[in-house]
């Protein structure tokens, strides 16, 4: 399980570096990225992977399946932000 771990979080942070790096060359465009928190679209669409991958990676791994569901929802949620885009 601490693998599991460290590698989603490895992951996530991947993601926080990019952004910090477009935040740096360009003010506002991190902000932006990070805006699909707020996006009723974006958090629906997290959520439908989240319970779907959830539920078939505790049946199938336990705990390690539910981190990397968690880790799916945030990427399709990251993924589908309608408010990020062309920035």
């Amino acid at each position: 399980m601490e693998g599991t771990l460290l590698l989603a979080a490895i992951v996530l942070a991947a993601l926080v570096i990019r952004t910090a790096v477009e935040e740096l060359r360009e003010p506002g465009r991190g902000r932006a990225r990070w805006a699909f928190l707020t996006d009723r679209r974006a958090l629906t669409a997290g959520g439908v992977v989240l319970v779907a991958l959830g539920t078939l990676g505790w049946l199938l791994a336990g705990g390690q399946g539910l981190v990397w569901a968690c880790l799916a929802a945030v990427l399709a949620a990251y993924a589908t932000n309608s408010q990020g885009r062309d920035t």
